[in-house]
């Protein structure tokens, strides 16, 4: 059982479904479980008796089980009252309703009984998984009993699972999570931070006077630039290091088919919220792109794992010919964490590395300039301790967001064309594992990588203080919401806000973002939840050999394009990988179709057996040239066997 993803849990599931089974597999490893059995006594029923006693045979000795059957708000005064470090176990709230239902508890006040429920789940101390059947999906009873029931049924079930952290469906024995992964309407325990429904209007923002909603310009969307947004931080200078711009990188020569997308204005600036409409690659020219891909005159089979650059580049530029990324800039993201997450870090190195760059010095600086890209440094707020409160306020994260926004869109205005997303940072890697964890159910010290000090020495002890505080820091959020925003408030902070902006700001530009690190896939993370599209305009050129990387890797369906495992800073692989991928795209643009009817390359018996004869042919006419020595003998040989 995960002791830092959730907090109360709520089990659906049809009829056989294997949603006990799954509830009862959550709690299997804790010490002692309190098992709250809700049915009423099955009478002369065999068939439900013989269910009831199945569900008894499967529990351990050592669980306890309490009948809630004679009261049914009795539930709510055991789960209420149950202790931090017991865990509970209802199944299943059908018998409950089923029980609230009967004419022997009547007259009573249902509402009230259920509110009362929900309540006390909200407020639950204990772990509490609790299993429900969904009723929702069949046909409407054709009985006035049936009806009442499935209506008692379904308010339940949206109350409760409206005060749980988590919700899992289970359908034909498979669990599918419905919370926290989709975006949730309302919140319960909600902390200021969670963005608006879309359906809500735009608050006005601090600052001057809103003017008017000028026409919308190209597709709707419902994350908007603004001309008239609240100032933001001004942008860091770009610089590139030693080397001067590759020609070519003026803005507006790119010559690429996919236009920019036109987003609509508001007058309050810049609004990211969940259920974003951002554009997608072209799904056509990837694909395209590969099958050209096989018609090219080369003597191999081709270009491999480097296909997968093709085909991205090929849908991200909207053409089955792609070029070189020519411009391209570096934004290093520095922003430091406090805490227990930064445990074994010394104290000024990210300062110090981020100096670096600025002055042109260091790998990044040296790999940007070898590459001939350009490098910004972006100073991102500090966040605070995320074990003991919120790593950013509310504002913070707003202007963090809309600041990398910006970044990627200036980016995109100077023809860029394509964003290397690095960072440097005290705590970063602790800090992207408690996103993956709030984010994807990971388990914190899976997805800690081993903190390894100057002298090259493990540092176990740090490792202990990183996982305490990703600990503490979950368990403190476990009732709060895991949208996005609320997420990057309470646990991100600022540099991976700021990196999530970025992200959305360049999935809006159509500018391809190349990841490699733990702060960029965190963002990754992030912004999938306020823009599905986001994730399809990412490249990972490595993971680096790091176990964060690599799960959210796989639960953002990218995969790694090489395994250097280098450890020399985040964006330090991708830029180690940029020349390679430049060289694909540049064969792949350049290199002509191979000629029709070509059999160089021996594709069938036929033209091996034609060419027999032209082999044998020379040698009736004459002596011709003689071949003395021991090399002479098995190349005849060779040949007669051939004849």
């Amino acid at each position: 059982m995960s002791h830092d993803g959730w907090n109360t849990l709520l089990v659906l599931g049809g009829i056989r479904s294997g949603k006990s089974e799954f509830a009862e597999s959550l709690v299997a490893d804790a010490p002692t479980v309190r098992y709250l059995a809700t049915a009423a006594d099955p009478g002369d029923d065999p068939e439900w008796a013989a269910r009831l006693a199945a569900h008894r045979a499967r529990r351990p000795g050592a669980w306890s089980t309490e009948e809630t059957a004679t009261d049914p708000r009795r539930l709510a005064d055991v789960i209420s009252t149950a202790r931090p470090e017991e865990t509970l176990l209802v199944d299943d709230l059908g018998g409950w309703v089923t029980v609230l239902l009967d004419p022997a508890h009547q007259p009573a006040d249902d509402t009230a009984t259920v509110a009362e429920l929900a309540a006390a789940v909200r407020s639950c101390a204990a772990r509490l998984v609790l299993v429900s059947p969904e009723v929702g999906l069949s046909l409407v009873p054709t009985t006035p009993l049936g009806r009442a029931f499935t209506d008692a049924l379904g308010a339940v079930n949206r109350a409760v699972a409206d005060a749980c952290d988590t919700v899992v469906l289970v359908v034909a024995g498979q669990p599918c999570r419905l919370k926290p992964a989709a975006v949730q309407a309302a919140t319960t325990d909600a902390a200021p931070a969670a963005p608006a429904p879309a359906s809500a209007p735009v608050p006005a923002q601090a600052g001057p006077a809103a003017a008017p909603v000028p026409a919308q310009a190209g597709p709707t969307g419902q994350s908007p630039v603004a001309p008239d947004a609240p100032p933001l931080p001004g942008s860091p200078p770009v610089t590139t290091p030693q080397v001067p711009a590759e020609p070519g990188t003026e803005a507006g020569g790119t010559g690429w088919t996919a236009p920019t997308m036109a987003l609509p204005v508001v007058a309050t600036g810049l609004v990211i919220q969940p259920g974003m409409e951002l554009p997608m690659p072209d799904e056509d020219a990837g694909p395209q792109a590969v099958e050209r891909l096989a018609g090219l005159d080369v003597p191999g089979t081709g270009l491999g794992a480097l296909e997968q650059v093709i085909s991205f580049a090929a849908a991200t530029q909207g053409t089955p010919t792609p070029t070189p990324w020519r411009s391209v800039r570096v934004l290093l993201v520095h922003g430091d964490h406090t805490g227990g997450v930064a445990a074994g870090t010394v104290g000024g190195e990210s300062d110090r590395r981020a100096g670096q760059a600025r002055a042109g010095r260091g790998v990044l600086a040296r790999l940007a300039a070898e590459s001939g890209a350009s490098l910004q440094v972006v100073d991102a707020p500090a966040a605070a301790p995320i074990e003991h409160g919120p790593a950013l306020d509310a504002e913070q994260v707003d202007s963090a967001l809309r600041y990398g926004w910006r970044l990627a869109e200036e980016a995109a205005d100077a023809g860029v064309q394509l964003l290397v997303l690095a960072a440097c940072g005290a705590g970063t890697a602790a800090t992207a594992a408690a996103v993956l964890a709030a984010t994807a159910g990971a388990e914190p010290p899976a997805v800690l990588a081993r903190v390894v000090t100057a002298g090259g020495e493990i540092d176990d002890v740090a490792w202990m203080a990183r996982c305490a505080a990703v600990r503490d820091a979950l368990h403190r959020t476990r009732r709060a919401s895991r949208d996005a925003v609320n997420v990057l408030a309470e646990l991100g902070g600022g540099d991976i806000a700021v990196a999530t902006g970025i992200l959305l700001g360049a999935t809006a530009r159509r500018l391809p973002v190349l990841l490699d690190g733990p702060v960029g896939v965190a963002a990754a993370l992030i912004s999938r939840d306020l823009a599905g599209q986001a994730r399809h305009w990412c490249l990972l050129a490595d993971d680096g050999g790091h176990p964060a990387v690599r799960l959210a890797a796989e639960v953002l369906g990218l995969d790694p394009l090489t395994q250097l495992r280098l450890d020399l800073g985040e964006g330090a692989n991708a830029l180690t990988v940029l020349p390679l991928l430049r060289s694909a795209l540049a064969l792949s643009a350049a290199l002509p179709s191979r000629p029709e009817g070509d059999d160089s390359e021996g594709d069938g018996p036929g033209p091996v057996e034609e060419a027999e004869p032209d082999f044998h042919e020379p040698e009736p006419e004459g002596p011709g040239p003689t071949t003395t020595g021991p090399a002479a003998e098995p190349a005849e040989t060779s040949a007669a066997r051939a004849g």
